[in-house]
């Protein structure tokens, strides 16, 4: 995938927009921000020679929900103990629902199982307390949407789990409805919403594409990362501002505070701290 490089690098939306801008009648509701930064923790290992993350190629994709793993009676009271602790810190933290990833199998038809798990997100505590091999992986998704200044990228608020962090448009993914099938087309789904709910950018479910799948080396969490049809950067840019003005009129505040443009790997690697798949992603993008 090429993607035809802009002559300027990264361009936060408040530097030559202003946020105060009416919103749109359709603009979306405002979600609730999982405040429980102190339970994140990155997938990358200080030190290691590894990359923070590996592609994974399949054919097919398939997915095999798994029981929730069975904790020691001492990792219960201590994921209890450090939820109380983060929420007596942040008392908006929200417990809500996740699919962990607990492994991969490939049966040698071309297909990749992914075998996954309904938790919830206090449980990401077992990262303190078990090595990272017993550790459940996250899922989650991003979208690569493109514009004629470069892939959009976001800084996570204050509110949210990674603040100050650059990531792409997207967000942990949740266990589906009763009676319901955990699979492809229900992430494409869950990265049309994160989209518009950290950048009110509205696609249409089905334009969007399965681009590439990736995991992390020292959790093994899961990222499907879909790409979008290019789009105007002013729209994402006034579009945001529109959001924004929403969600903090409405007490929760934007997810992502700032939004820029990355036209190259080069300029992504000037933006300061961000998702470990950040880099990697990139450069395949701009590169393959």
């Amino acid at each position: 995938m090429t993607s035809t490089p802009a002559s300027s690098p990264v361009f936060p939306s408040s530097s030559d927009e202003p946020l105060a801008v009416p919103a749109y009648p359709d603009a979306p509701a405002p979600v609730l921000v999982n405040r429980a930064a102190d339970l994140s923790e990155p997938e990358e290992v200080s030190g290691s020679t590894r990359p923070p993350v590996e592609f994974l190629d399949a054919r097919v994709l398939v997915f095999a929900e798994q029981a929730t793993p069975v904790l020691s009676s001492w990792e219960e009271r201590e994921v209890d103990r450090l939820w109380e602790e983060t929420t007596a810190r942040n008392p908006a933290a929200f417990d809500g629902p996740l699919v962990a990833a607990l492994g991969l199998d490939r049966p040698g038809d071309g297909s990749l199982v992914v075998r996954w798990a309904p938790m919830t997100y206090r449980y990401r505590a077992l990262r303190r307390l078990r090595p990272p091999e017993q550790v459940p992986g996250s899922v989650f998704v991003t979208v690569l949407l493109p514009t004629e200044r470069g892939l959009v990228v976001g800084r996570g608020s204050p509110a949210t789990a990674a603040p100050g962090r650059w990531t792409l448009p997207g967000g942990a993914v949740e266990p589906p409805l009763a009676g319901q099938a955990l699979n492809t087309a229900e992430l494409r789904r869950h990265a049309a919403r994160e989209l518009v709910e950290e950048t009110g950018v509205r696609v249409a479910v089905e334009e969007l594409r399965l681009w590439a799948l990736t995991r992390g080396s020292r959790f093994g969490s899961l990222g499907f990362h879909f790409l979008c049809p290019p789009v105007s950067g002013a729209l994402v840019r006034r579009l945001h501002a529109d959001l924004s003005v929403v969600q903090t009129g409405a007490g929760t505040g934007p997810e992502l505070d700032e939004i820029g443009f990355a036209p190259s790997p080069a300029a992504a690697g000037r933006l300061g701290l961000t998702a470990d798949y950040l880099p990697q992603v990139f450069d395949r993008y701009f590169t393959v």
